[in-house]
């Protein structure tokens, strides 16, 4: 079954711009990618921080130009799958990151497959 969106994580965009293999082969073959203002937060985060700024900025939004990606915002009903997300966390003793929780709240709310590497994310 192919897949047709993802949501396209921090570490999973990196991979890419880096040529791994398979991020490279899942991003080239599916319909939709979907970056959340978290995600996009946090790579210009990660930019500023390196010694590739403006390059990495116009890549970036040449990677955004493209049809196939759209920018999705945290919005009402988002905040409410962070709610649920995050309290069931907590009562299981498992809290993750906050900007994790709000990137999985995207994909729920989306019904989106979350592309990452981050495994403490997915157990």
């Amino acid at each position: 079954m192919a897949i047709k969106s993802i949501l396209l994580d921090t570490n999973a965009y990196t991979a890419f711009k880096r040529n791994q293999n398979e991020a490279f082969s899942i991003i080239a073959n599916v319909d939709i990618i979907v970056i959340n203002s978290i995600i996009l937060g946090e790579l210009l985060g990660g930019f500023a921080l390196g010694n590739k700024l403006e390059l990495n900025r116009y890549e970036l939004e040449k990677f955004m130009e493209s049809p196939r990606v759209k920018i999705f915002t945290i919005d009402e009903k988002t905040s409410e799958y962070y709610a649920l997300i995050y309290s069931q966390l907590r009562k299981k003793g498992k809290p993750i990151p906050t900007n994790d929780i709000w990137i999985a709240a995207t994909a729920i709310q989306h019904n989106l497959i979350l592309f990452t590497y981050d495994i403490a994310v997915i157990s």
